[in-house]
């Protein structure tokens, strides 16, 4: 029987015979990778474990514990789970099922909304399918035929997805007496999940469509350890705790509202403050570094994102067009055709490069109803954007400088912890392929110096250029995605941007666009649940709640609050006649990082009794003394453990 040779991640090579299995691959490295694996990575792509490994290829056996694993994982137990939903409720229609960023949902045609009572009779014959530990298999069968199955079964959700589908081909997966149409891979049988919860149901529209069927969908999340879901679920209740949309209510910081619009955000007077902290901390830092700020207007002619191709690439993300004047205006979906303009404004020389030029640009873009969420997701949200126009032979040091400024930012919000994302050229992409490759290798240089980690997504880039995209790691070890670092060599083309080089000629900028915060909406919502509503005491809005035990001693509260407010330091008196405990109760409810407490004592001795929020007493201080602290506090920025 002839060999195949198979390279593995460390860069050794193996002999096995010819048919070998990733199953049998992993049996031979260890019986405990043997049990654990859920899929093979092959030459880059994932598939089932029980597929022959073709020669000379470089493989990788997926676990739980690496992400595409993790998606095989998930995506497997949706099946688990529609099988279940089909033998409980013969009548329902399903659509599609895929694994998403914590676990997994399907969606189901139902004459009724499924109930808590359903979902408990769904996981218990789940734990029945799990038991028997079925196979997972994979059948190619021919399209055309398959749309007339799907017709002859009236699972119409079925025939769309294959009338959309190129090729002559598809896969169907089967476990048990359970059929799916499905692209795969899947794990090797039902019983690898070993722990599962039904989290959650909701309506969805067919293709995010609110014009389309209402589907009723189903959310849950597996593992392959009862502990692992235990942790799962605690992080779950946690998240609840932290929910920005609870507690933008409680805090009052943010709402919305029918009557204004959807995805709207109206900002109250203690989130505005929070805000107006955080863009007064980005303004001063981008000038301190060596930005110019700009301001744009909010419309412009539909001819400029012509030019730009927004209107080619983006139209349905866009608001307008409007009619003034004759001429059609369009909302801004983007900022950068109006820096580009700013550019062009003149000729400028090498000598004058990098131009680091930033704004805080409020900007509109149509979002579907379905996946509004709060400030995650809404419709006009103000972008902290920033584009850099650099001389070609400055390219790779400009894009070191850019990452550490972006570093320097996240780490003043507490943020230390990545996960990071280098895109690389796609199939489709514009511009001379040795360019993306100086670029690619500037990008990997500057993630390389600044010694952080990172993944390849090869091919995941832009088809105007290759970029870098942070996802910063809140409290609860969630990702978030934030900040982009985006290299462009499409716009400089498009608008025929130019510099006067060092020989005399001129040359196309390399233009990099970059966002630190991402939204100014959506960091906020990410703030807000990674500490929990309590804000580090530089960003809070009311940093000190003076608390009068009687009404006797709410003019020495007043005294104090002028001093606090004096030195920059925002503190409110809580003069309502009620007892000191209550109000110490609605101080911490409120979050409010400090407490002063004063009495008799306290205005004999001009102190204040001191009290931190989630800490308790921290006895008596002189106003002198506790300005001192909290000042030194404020200034560095203060960044403390969440105690909430």
């Amino acid at each position: 029987m002839s060999n195949v040779q198979i390279k593995f991640p460390d860069g050794s090579v193996r002999d096995f015979e010819s048919g070998v299995t990733g199953f049998d691959v992993a049996k031979s490295i260890s019986p405990r990778l043997a049990k654990e694996a859920v899929a093979i990575k092959v030459d880059g792509i994932v598939t089932d474990l029980n597929r022959p490994v073709a020669d000379s290829a470089p493989i990788q056996i997926l676990t739980f514990n690496d992400p595409e694993g993790r998606e095989v994982f998930w995506h497997s137990s949706s099946h688990i789970m529609a099988q279940a939903v089909q033998e409980l409720f013969p009548e329902v229609k399903l659509a599609i099922g895929p694994p998403i960023d914590s676990g997994w949902y399907y969606d189901f045609e139902v004459d009724k909304p499924f109930t808590p009572e359903d979902l408990e009779r769904i996981e218990k014959r789940m734990k029945e399918i799990v038991s028997e530990k079925a196979a997972f298999s994979c059948q190619v069968k021919n399209r055309l035929e398959s749309i007339e199955y799907f017709k002859s079964k009236d699972a119409p959700y079925k025939v769309e997805l294959l009338e959309g589908i190129e090729g002559e081909t598809v896969t169907f997966y089967y476990q048990s007496n359970f059929e799916d149409l499905c692209r795969g891979p899947h794990i090797p049988n039902t019983g690898i999940v070993k722990a599962f919860k039904l989290t959650s149901t909701s309506g969805a529209y067919w293709r995010g469509d609110e014009k389309r069927q209402m589907l009723q969908r189903i959310y849950g999340v597996s593992f392959p350890k009862k502990s692992l879901l235990d942790e799962h679920l605690e992080r779950l209740e946690e998240a609840k705790k932290r929910d920005h949309r609870l507690l933008g209510k409680q805090l009052e910081l943010f709402l919305f509202s029918e009557e204004v619009g959807a995805g709207l955000v109206l900002w109250m007077p203690k989130g505005a403050r929070i805000r107006n902290e955080i863009e007064n901390f980005w303004r001063q830092e981008h000038l301190k570094y060596g930005y110019e700020l700009l301001y744009s207007p909010h419309i412009a002619h539909r001819s400029l994102w012509e030019r730009s191709g927004h209107t080619d690439f983006y139209s349905e993300s866009m608001f307008g067009p409007m009619d003034v004047d004759q001429h059609q205006y369009q909302l801004k979906p983007m900022n950068c055709p109006f820096h580009i303009i700013m550019y062009k404004s003149r000729l400028w020389s090498y000598r004058d490069l990098p131009l680091r030029w930033a704004e805080l640009g409020t900007v509109y873009r149509y979002e579907r109803p379905g996946v509004l969420h709060g400030l995650m997701r809404v419709r006009g949200f103000t972008q902290d954007d920033a584009h850099h126009f650099v001389a070609q032979d400055k390219m790779e040091e400009e894009l070191d400088w850019t990452l550490n400024f972006c570093i320097h930012i996240l780490a003043a919000f507490g943020f230390k912890n990545y996960d990071i994302m280098l895109s690389t050229r796609p199939e489709k992409a514009i511009g001379d392929p040795a360019d993306w490759l100086r670029a690619e290798a500037g990008l990997k240089m500057a993630l390389d110096k600044a010694g952080l980690k990172y993944e390849i997504d090869e091919g995941g880039g832009a088809f105007y250029g290759p970029k870098i995209d942070i996802l910063i790691k809140d409290s609860l070890n969630r990702s978030w995605q934030c900040s982009t670092i985006q290299f462009d060599f499409s716009l400089p083309e498009r608008f025929d941007m130019n510099y006067i080089d060092s020989d005399g000629k001129q040359k196309r900028p390399y233009m990099i666009h970059r966002a630190l915060l991402g939204s100014i909406e959506r960091f906020f919502g990410v703030l807000l649940e990674h500490y929990g509503g309590n804000f580090p005491l530089w960003l809070a809005p009311v940093q000190v709640k003076i608390l009068p035990i009687t009404d006797n001693f709410i003019e020495y509260a007043e005294e104090i609050s002028k001093k606090l407010k004096s030195a920059d330091i925002r503190a409110e008196v809580d003069d309502r006649s009620e007892k000191i405990g209550a109000k110490i109760r609605n101080a911490e409810l409120m979050k409010v990082p400090y407490m002063f407490i004063v009495g008799g004592k306290e205005v004999e001795s001009k102190t204040v009794s001191v009290r931190k929020h989630g800490h308790g007493d921290q006895g008596p201080m002189t106003i002198d003394k506790a300005i001192e602290k909290l000042a030194t506090e404020i200034a560095g920025k203060g960044l403390q453990e969440n105690v909430d």
